[in-house]
């Protein structure tokens, strides 16, 4: 993902703290494992998080975007970050303890769910690195993500050491346990519709709502009621959480289709080489005329390599179903859904909340540009 300079500072913003906690964690669950056969095995992990090499030497890598505990710090501090106000002093980063378990967890849950990922779809590199599995392989890469996820779920207890009550660090864990079947749920719904030549769009919304919004969801769903005890709020910060969810996926599936080499630092119409069933491919089967229809499924039905006159006529087919036009007004969509969360949020007497609230609007902007 290419990011623009405004997500790249709201990305960096609080990538400091999120990266120390992070080690932290890994770290203090490392040393008090006290088996030095065990040194390996969270080297593993550091490895995925892109601080170690395959040698588990200390390097410097792709750390990935920090998408997820980003946003629900923004959503902890767009709530009123537990009664921080303009009148409260702040001379550090200190208010951002309450969260940053919370914000552990998610990261680390993302990332056990893409070791996973890696294995189920045969990835061999990730962030222009190896995969864990191509290193260690399969069983130890499945028991390394196993573990990460209880790491993610262990960490999350950690809010009870920076004065989160105890009902809602509990309200905190169900949010946590609901996501990853979600996930689970949609990365199985994922892999069951390749082989199948029924899907509907309304069947694939289902799909990313479970297997990508559901984690950016819980993310500003947890921070939110991290931050505040108002259901309002934490009903209207989750729902921009499932929005910007949806848009960041439609935002991808556009750029996997129409994007230039430049823009996507990938193939050009990679999506159609790959024969993925993203969204656009799913509203042409719907909407093209018998002949067209035909030449659809006989393409992605193919056992041969998809050729570059075959992906000219599947482009010009999308121009004849104006697929495009319909991705585009359905990602403004969901980009308009997410602006409606933010716009309804109780104002909040805080700096801090307001510019929450701008770089969280930051994140919308990014996705819609795409729209246009």
């Amino acid at each position: 993902m290419v990011l623009s300079t405004t997500l790249q500072s709201t990305l960096l913003r609080h990538q400091r703290s999120i990266d120390a906690a992070l080690r932290a964690t890994l770290n203090k669950v490392a040393s008090e494992s006290g088996v030095a056969a065990l040194d390996a095995y969270y080297g593993q992990m550091r490895y995925h998080l892109g601080w170690v090499d395959a040698q588990l030497t200390p390097t410097r890598s792709n750390p990935g975007k920090l998408l997820r505990p980003t946003l629900l710090l923004l959503a902890y501090e767009a709530a009123g970050a537990w009664g921080l106000t303009d009148g409260t002093t702040i001379t550090d980063d200190s208010y951002l303890q309450r969260a940053l378990a919370a914000a552990v967890s998610v990261e680390l849950t993302h990332n056990f769910s893409l070791i996973h990922d890696d294995i189920e779809d045969g990835d061999t590199e990730r962030r222009h690195r190896p995969t864990m599995w191509t290193i260690w392989g399969v069983p130890q890469a499945i028991n390394t993500g196993d573990g990460m996820f209880g790491l993610a779920r262990f960490a999350l207890w950690g809010v009870l050491e920076n004065g989160v009550e105890g009902d809602i660090a509990a309200h905190l864990g169900a949010i946590l346990d609901r996501t990853v079947l979600e996930i689970a749920e949609g990365q199985y719904l994922d892999i069951s519709f390749e082989q199948r030549q029924d899907i509907s769009v309304s069947m694939y919304i289902d799909m990313i709502s479970r297997k990508t919004a559901a984690l950016m969801r819980c993310s500003a769903e947890m921070g939110a009621m991290i931050g505040t005890r108002d259901k309002g709020t934490i009903q209207r910060l989750a729902s921009f959480g499932q929005a910007i969810g949806v848009a960041f996926q439609v935002r991808d599936d556009l750029l996997g289709v129409w994007a230039s080499a430049a823009e996507l630092g990938k193939t050009q119409a990679g999506d159609i080489y790959r024969r993925k069933k993203s969204l656009p491919i799913l509203h042409a089967l719907e909407h093209a005329n018998p002949q067209d229809l035909q030449t659809l499924q006989a393409i992605y039905q193919q056992t041969d390599p998809v050729g570059s006159e075959q992906v000219a006529q599947v482009l010009a087919i999308f121009e004849r179903t104006q697929t495009q036009a319909y991705c585009r007004t359905f990602l403004q969509k969901y980009c308009d859904a997410a602006y409606e969360a933010l716009n309804n949020i109780p104002p909040i007497s805080s700096s801090v909340a307001t510019r929450a609230i701008e770089d969280m609007r930051t994140m919308v902007q990014f996705v819609e540009t795409v729209a246009h």
